[in-house]
């Protein structure tokens, strides 16, 4: 239902993607905007992300660039260590988490960026935390009539599922989970611990174990190293069977797979069971025929994502929303237009960026091997620079 001649628009999810629509619906006027978000509060944590390509212009216009940058990683390198420690790799020109250091690419901190994002919104965009989607009830021109599990049912013109992987929206407008998630054969885990190995804007990375039941671990500093960031990862080919709502089972399920896996493993882990943004989730991607149905539409991991191997579910979250705003824009709210011209415009760009994390399962494992020099894989750059942004 529209409000005059203001379209009532409702995203779930308070990430990335999430903030960046709400940023540009409110900057473009002619919204009223309603963020749910299912964390309890402003969500901290998360993996050192990039910002490329025509993400950066995004940034541009959304006048928080310069922030981005004084925000950054700001690394100066990395080291890779086998299982007893020692270092088999060093660079001091590219890095594992953010890839060439003399690029324009900024590489930051997730929660940085999002409440860079938010603190830049115009206003006017109403958050509300610790709800969450739980039915869509799409009536067509009366709007799509919305069941939460805590508020009362609400009608908005629009819904914008911008709630990640394991997206309700997308459960409640398109169906199971099972019928669109390609699983690529890994699993992560991220949260932040003390600078326990006292580094200086570095990381190190180590893989060990036996063929078949290897283990992956980084940890870099962050915040003028007053902190790091912790990776830890783990194979499986076949999908693990676990509650991705219980941290706690995901804890174990993480440290019984690290612990004597030698380097540092022992002592990481032990920072993971008091981690209060410890994150845990498959390597996997997100394939649609649409990303849209009826009044209802998919942005960002929720319709495409491109996994942490991609290095581009960031900026592929930034350059949907501003073409999803920009559409909706453009036609006046008709939804049916601009849900064509936000697919029109980004379909090759994000399949070019989810292509890309198969190629960098292989550069991984060569930048952790020590053997990256010798790889001969498509670039990159030669896909994030093929977009070019319209005004909006």
């Amino acid at each position: 239902m529209t409000v005059g001649t203001r379209t009532r628009v409702l995203i779930s999810g308070s990430g990335i993607a999430g903030s960046s629509l709400a940023h540009w619906l409110a900057r473009h006027g002619g919204f009223d905007v309603t963020v749910v978000e299912r964390a309890p509060a402003f969500r901290p944590g998360g993996q050192a992300i990039d910002v490329r390509g025509p993400a950066l212009d995004v940034a541009e216009r959304m006048g928080i660039l310069p922030s981005l940058r004084e925000h950054a990683t700001d690394m100066l390198g990395m080291s890779v260590v086998d299982g007893s420690g020692r270092e088999v790799y060093r660079s001091t020109e590219r890095t594992l988490t953010g890839g060439e250091l003399a690029s324009p690419d900024v590489e930051i901190m997730r929660d940085d960026l999002n409440e860079i994002i938010q603190r830049a919104c115009p206003g006017g965009v109403a958050y509300r935390y610790g709800d969450w989607v739980i039915a869509l009830d799409d009536r067509d021109e009366e709007g799509v009539r919305v069941a939460f599990r805590e508020a009362p049912p609400e009608t908005f013109d629009l819904v914008v599922g911008a709630d990640g992987l394991h997206s309700a929206v997308r459960a409640a407008a398109f169906g199971p989970e099972r019928g669109f998630i390609h699983h690529l054969g890994s699993y992560l885990a991220v949260f932040t611990a003390p600078n326990f190995l006292n580094l200086d804007r570095w990381q190190v990375f180590c893989r060990a174990g036996e063929p078949g039941a290897e283990v992956f671990g980084g940890v870099m500093s962050a915040r003028d190293n007053s902190e790091s960031r912790v990776y830890l990862g783990f194979g499986s080919e076949e999908p693990l069977e676990y509650d991705v709502r219980d941290v706690a089972a995901q804890r174990r399920l993480v440290a019984e797979r690290l612990t004597g896996a030698g380097w540092e493993f022992d002592r990481i882990v032990k920072y993971l069971w008091d981690a209060a943004d410890f994150h845990f989730d498959s390597m996997s991607q997100i394939h649609m025929d649409s990303w849209s149905r009826g009044r209802v539409v998919l942005l960002g991991d929720a319709g495409y994502c491109g996994s942490p191997m991609s290095g581009q579910g960031t900026s592929m979250a930034m350059v949907g929303a501003y073409v999803l705003a920009g559409e909706l824009k453009t036609a006046a709210g008709e939804h049916r237009a601009a849900f064509a011209a936000y697919e029109g415009e980004l379909r090759e760009y994000v399949a070019g960026n989810q292509a890309i994390a198969l190629t960098s399962r292989q550069r991984m494992a060569a930048e952790v091997d020590g053997t990256a020099d010798a790889l001969d894989l498509p670039r990159l750059e030669d896909v994030v620079h093929g977009l070019r942004l319209k005004d909006y």
